[in-house]
């Protein structure tokens, strides 16, 4: 443990599984205090099994980011076991795809609910108990190569990771005069539990076989194979600590070279 993070309480939202769990096991290494939250009254399984292991810097809190009264009671939780949040992994998003004639309000709303309500309503809120306490931190919110370019089945999805990073270069500049640094990240193609429904959606929509595009997807970037968890929590560790401290209102590209910006 190098306990780059060690003087830091980060708050990680989506932190059941996949990408979340990955960057919360990857702060406590780093010597953080952490804050996992999640929709489930109780912590997931392998969630459950680390707060064992951790029980003096990890604590589960529920909560849902489409509600204004869930997010002010998750700070608050967050605040009264550890403190200011110094970090927050801004990760808790929703996927769905329809071709474009057939999306409808419903899955829409759904979408930028949490994809961009949720993340907005979530950073203004570690935001403000950050200035309010006069301290300095950094923000990353989880962006996507999607939010990089149009896709004509994920039209909604694509525009909600688009505002992510819009929001991202915003709130940088807002926050900058306190020394809060707001960054983003956008992965490419990462395999987690929720490729399974990624790829069962594009297996009923482009008449394929389940796997098969799970498989394409990852023969397609260039450094052919799709990314896993920990290759997103190494970047969110990066940009947590102060060796990122001079860089702010960026969203940095963790795909195997799928998107060239």
């Amino acid at each position: 443990m190098s306990e780059q993070l060690g003087a830091h309480h980060a708050l990680i939202t989506g932190a059941g599984g996949g990408i979340g769990l990955a960057v919360t096991k990857a702060y406590l290494d780093e010597g953080a205090r952490c804050t996992a939250v999640d929709l489930g009254a109780a912590a997931p399984a392998e969630l459950a099994v680390l707060i064992e292991g951790y029980a003096d810097r990890l604590q589960y809190v529920s909560a849902d980011v489409v509600r204004a009264d869930s997010i002010a009671s998750m700070v608050a939780a967050a605040r009264a076991r550890f403190g200011t949040i110094t970090v927050l992994f801004n990760n808790a998003a929703v996927f769905d795809l329809a071709p474009l004639l057939d999306a409808d309000e419903r899955s829409y709303q759904r979408i930028f609910d949490v994809n961009v309500k949720g993340l907005f309503f979530t950073m203004q809120a570690v935001l403000k108990q950050l200035v309010a306490d006069g301290k300095k931190g950094s923000i990353i919110n989880l962006a996507s190569q999607a939010g990089r370019r149009g896709e004509a089945l994920v039209a909604h999805y694509c525009a909600s990771k688009a505002a992510v990073i819009s929001y991202t270069q915003s709130a940088a500049l807002a926050m900058a005069p306190h020394g809060i640094r707001v960054n983003g990240i956008a992965p490419g193609v990462v395999d987690t539990p929720m490729w399974a429904h990624v790829d069962a959606l594009f297996a009923q929509a482009e008449g394929l076989a389940p796997g098969e595009k799970k498989k394409a997807v990852g023969l397609a970037v260039p450094l052919g194979r799709m990314g896993v968890p920990e290759d997103i929590a190494g970047a969110a560790v990066f940009l947590a600590s102060d060796a990122s401290a001079y860089i702010t209102a960026q969203t940095l590209n963790v795909d195997g070279g799928n998107v060239m910006s």
